[in-house]
């Protein structure tokens, strides 16, 4: 809202009550006293809040402008939320003195205002909220800027990036910490029902890729989203009764992997950012792990700090004296002009002396003040004023560029015509509030999120925090037998259980029973909002005890669920998913399902004895199969069968008992007549789920895996660990080897998933498209337990994985025929997948070695800042497949250490169909970038194509051998690719010896100290 000095003065002079809380503002040009009672402290804090920062809240939405001049009418969410947390901070101060004069009561209720037109201006957008808990898109999410007088929408979301989950956790966490202070903020259960719905779309933060703090998604401004680790604000449960807002744990505790699996990093295209700050210290406090902490805040510092504050991330174009202001996105490798020019925003020095603040570390608090202080601009009243940045003029940026810091920069046009930077000033109010004792630390943050959660007890046990009573962990497990007999079965081996009605009258349920109780949590019909979503409920939910409708319920966890997937039948993946849960004893109050007396209850289905016939018997369950391997095998081959005429094939599927050869037969029959037609049996598809299940109860797991392919089977949680992958900074690729590949870099539905896996991975054999769902389950819950066995990995390709099994197997069978990979049970898939996992250098030949590296697209520790390095002395680019890697645009794009320069680097190998030859490449550049290291004068002059290179060292090799062997030359490179890399006549002898004559058919370039050089 714009306000000029005139209509200030006359708003001033309607306040004519001496004493009030609208007395005027007679201080203001007062100089500070050497000894300032507390009153006399406030007061001059009250003064500035209200010229700095009241002045421009709206007085009909309470929100705040983001430029308080030129009568600009936008309100963005993020510094709106800043202003009520400086005019919070202020009444917080105030409640110390008995005579406030009503300015506590005033101070509250403007911040008041201010999170209810938030509250207002989101729920009036309940049609977005319903839409994106089911589809999170940027086109369904809430907007992030309002009109500021109305509520109203501002831009369209082709117009501008709205997608900011920061805004809302943000508001969430205020909201929290306000409401825990005593502010009565939320007013009737129609809001307590939005707000739950908001927590809903913040849980899957993790998955969603946004537009970020900054607004601008990638940091290459071209409209493209990303996974930010900035978004990251955690919430813990609050309240209570009917207004108790309930958080899924599960996503409590994803959220926090995910973020501590991305730190010290931003996103892809950001190494660091200085958004970071907010999120894992003032307000968020985000982090627990302070040696992660510590990482992400010194690179922050060590990459963005300058004179004037930090730059907000490298390349940074905004405001910049080259940013072109008539474009919304820039154009390829226009972020290269930006280099060692970014603005740099005074903003991130107020957050680090909030953050010493809160750390006990007065040394940095007065470090950074030191640096704050000179560079403050003076409103006319003479009140510090934060400019929002300082910026290097036209003139000076060629000269700012040869010497970086040695220029002047200038601060933005802030203090001067009415011009704030609100968000600026409120944090500054707020830091020095905290740095003259007038709040402290716990009055600004009352529910203890500094506080790691091992320190945290838990206080209510009514609505749990799920925080421990005690340091040491305490795992309660319980077993239960669906049946009598089962007890006195498992009582023989020592194993204590207990029925389902001795352990009456608590119920026991399934997971899915606790699901269907929480869609009823947050469900409004007025607002369009139903409830939670259908979503699993994970083990921390289930290792919980729960009071609904007057019950007490235990859940047994989601692993127990009898899935349509053939991998809960593997009773070894059972016992391996049991070591990893853990049980407390925490109760959990379901109030929120309160019916009444016209009102027809849920029906729950709680787990139930079972009753067994008498005279039957207890059966181990094996992960083996029931039968010889010889019963496993079909009699007939597909080929042979594909064509022949549908009788026979009929005939032979009721003449034949075996099932491996029925499978075949009716794959034909589905691929030729559909599955609607009739057998002996039913229809085709009828015939292959009998099938499926005969073969699961015997543990045929190669005819297993091959019905459930034919049946389009999807596993669940498929898409969750898909997640569990891209959130550690990889990507995934589904597809057989030497197919294509599709990749994905983005969270996708379970829907989306499916199409790709039957579409890209049974086109080589039809049981792949089922195996690869397992690998990924797989790979998901191992790169969550043990990433360190994905060092070096960056593009986890599925297909490739497979291909490294089937050759591990070939290799241990030795001269023997190898075991079918798909005869293997899901627990010696998942086995396998983490024997070549783990690097295995002993016994080993070479090629070997190379085969499943290269299979894995596993690369040296620093290998990518290597090609960066080689790409600076090759201005032709790379070619490696056809694939061609071009200096520019991608030096001027990218910056050495960002993700996408690692990616862009795996796309260039991507089209190597050969495992052992994409290894040799990787020797091959790491040899290229000793070379350039060591030889700073030389550089490429031509394009730099890879497979030559390796072709030349390979006939030198061939060469060598013809020499001392007498061996003849042939074109398989197999005994190349069993050498040894090091050693004499290694292969990394070879390949240097073909890098440096095409080095030296280029010019070498003079230096300052050439020896060779005579004046």
């Amino acid at each position: 809202m714009a306000t000029s000095n005139t209509d200030r003065g006359t708003t001033s002079r309607v306040f004519l009550w001496s004493g009030s809380v609208y007395e005027p503002m007679k201080s203001i040009n007062l100089l500070k006293p050497d000894a300032e009672n507390l009153w006399d402290k406030l007061d001059r804090y009250y003064c500035i809040v209200k010229a700095t920062v009241l002045v421009f809240q709206s007085p009909t939405t309470g929100l705040f402008p983001t430029k308080t001049c030129n009568e600009n009418p936008r309100a963005k969410i993020h510094d709106s939320l800043y202003c009520a947390a400086c005019v919070w901070a202020l009444a917080l101060a105030y409640r110390r003195i008995d005579d406030d004069k009503g300015r506590t009561h005033e101070l509250e209720h403007s911040a008041i205002k201010c999170m209810r037109g938030i509250l207002f201006c989101y729920m009036r957008q309940a049609d977005k909220v319903q839409q994106y808990k089911q589809d999170p898109k940027p086109s369904k999410c809430l907007h992030s800027v309002f009109n500021v007088h109305t509520g109203d929408e501002v831009f369209s979301h082709e117009e501008y990036g709205h997608l900011q989950i920061n805004a809302v956790s943000l508001f969430l966490l205020y909201l929290v910490e306000m409401i825990s202070s005593g502010l009565q903020i939320i007013y009737n259960t129609d809001e307590v029902s939005f707000i739950q719905n908001l927590v809903f779309c913040v849980e899957r933060a993790y998955r969603v890729p946004d537009f970020g703090m900054w607004e601008r998604g990638s940091k290459y401004n071209n409209g493209s989203t990303e996974l930010h680790s900035s978004i990251d604000f955690l919430l813990r449960p609050q309240g209570c009764s009917w207004s108790v807002i309930f958080v899924d744990l599960d996503a409590h505790n994803r959220n926090r992997q995910t973020l501590c699996s991305l730190l010290p990093r931003e996103s892809r295209s950001h190494n660091t950012d200085a958004a970071l700050l907010p999120c894992i210290s003032y307000p968020a406090f985000a982090v627990d792990d302070e040696a992660l902490y510590s990482q992400t805040i010194d690179k922050i510092v060590r990459k963005l700090k300058g004179k004037y504050g930090f730059k907000r991330f490298l390349r940074d174009g905004y405001r910049t004296a080259l940013e072109d202001k008539n474009r919304q996105y820039y154009k390829p490798a226009e972020i290269k002009l930006f280099d060692g020019i970014e603005c740099e925003f005074p903003l991130f020095f107020i957050f680090m002396m909030i953050d010493g603040l809160f750390r006990g570390l007065p040394e940095q608090v007065k470090e950074y003040q030191d640096l704050l202080d000179p560079i403050l601009q003076q409103s006319a009243e003479g009140y510090p004023v934060v400019p929002k940045y300082y910026h290097v003029p036209a003139d000076f940026v060629e000269l700012e560029k040869k010497n970086p810091g040695s220029q002047k920069r200038f601060p933005s046009n802030h203090g001067r015509d009415g011009k704030y930077f609100l968000l600026g000033q409120s944090l500054y109010i707020i830091a020095k509030l905290l740095v003259d004792g007038l709040v402290s630390i716990k009055d600004i943050d009352p529910v203890k999120r500094f506080i790691p959660p091992q320190d945290q007890r838990n206080i209510s046990m009514r609505f749990s925090n799920q925080g421990p009573l005690e340091n040491d962990l305490v795992v309660h497990v319980a077993l239960l037998a669906e049946s009598q007999r089962l007890q006195v079965f498992l009582n023989t081996y020592g194993i204590q259980t207990q029925t389902p009605q001795q352990v009456e009258p608590i119920q026991i349920w399934p997971q899915q029973e606790l699901v269907k109780a929480y869609f009823h949590l947050g469900i409004n019909g007025k607002l369009g909002l139903s409830g939670r979503p259908d979503r699993p409920i994970g083990c921390l939910g289930t290792s919980k005890i729960y009071r609904i409708l007057g019950k007490t319920v235990v859940c047994y966890p989601i692993i127990f669920d009898l899935s349509d997937f053939y991998m809960s039948q593997d009773v070894m993946m059972l016992i391996d998913d049991i070591k990893t849960l853990i049980s407390g004893a925490v109760v959990e109050q379901l109030d929120f399902l309160r019916i009444g007396d016209a009102e027809e209850p849920p029906e729950f289905k709680s787990f139930e004895e079972l009753e067994l016939p008498k005279h039957s018997k207890v059966k181990r369950q094996t992960s083996t199969p029931n039968a010889t391997e010889l019963e496993q095998q079909p009699d007939i081959n597909h080929n042979d069968w594909k064509n022949k005429p549908v009788h026979e094939i009929l005939q032979k599927l009721n003449d034949c008992s075996c099932v491996a050869t029925q499978i075949i037969l009716l794959s034909i029959l589905l691929k030729r007549e559909g599955p609607n037609f009739i057998t002996k049996e039913g229809t085709v598809s009828d015939h292959i789920e009998r099938i499926y299940r005969k073969a699961g109860s015997k543990k045929f797991w190669s005819v297993v895996r091959f019905a459930a392919s034919l049946l389009c089977k999807v596993v669940d949680s498929l898409a969750p660990s898909i997640t569990n992958v891209l959130v550690q900074g990889k990507q995934v690729t589904l597809g057989a080897f030497g197919q294509e590949e599709e990749i994905i870099s983005n969270p996708l539905s379970p829907g989306a998933i499916k199409d790709i896996i039957y579409n890209k991975c049974n086109l080589q054999d039809e049981r792949e498209a089922v195996l690869q769902q397992e690998l990924v389950i797989h790979i998901g819950w191992i790169i969550s337990n043990s990433p360190e066995l994905f060092n070096g990995m960056l593009k986890i390709r599925v297909g490739w994985i497979v291909h490294a099994m089937k050759y591990e197997l070939k290799i241990r069978a030795g001269e023997m025929p190898p075991v079918d990979l798909y005869q293997l049970s899901p627990s010696e898939v998942k086995q396998l997948l983490l024997d070549i996992l783990h690097p295995q250098q002993q016994g080993r030949c070479w090629l070997n070695r190379r085969q499943i590296d290269g299979s894995l697209n596993r690369t040296p520790s620093g290998f990518y800042d290597r090609v960066w390095q080689i790409l600076e002395r090759t201005p032709n680019g790379l070619i490696v497949a056809g694939n061609f890697l071009p200096q520019q645009p991608t030096l001027s794009d990218m910056t050495m250490y960002e993700m996408n320069f690692s990616l862009l680097v795996e796309d260039m190998l991507r089209s190597i169909d050969q495992p052992e030859f994409r290894q040799m490449i990787v020797e091959l550049l790491m040899v290229v970038s000793v070379i350039l290291e060591r030889n700073p004068e030389l550089e490429f002059q031509d394009k730099v194509d890879l497979d030559k290179l390796v072709k030349e060292s390979f006939n030198q090799f061939q060469k060598d051998q013809n020499q001392f062997k007498g061996t003849e030359k042939q074109d398989d490179m197999t005994s190349f690719y069993n050498t040894p890399p090091l050693g004499k006549r290694g292969t990394c002898s070879y390949l240097t010896k073909a890098v440096m004559n095409l080095l030296l058919e280029g010019e070498v370039k003079p230096t300052a100290e050439d020896p060779c050089s005579i004046s």
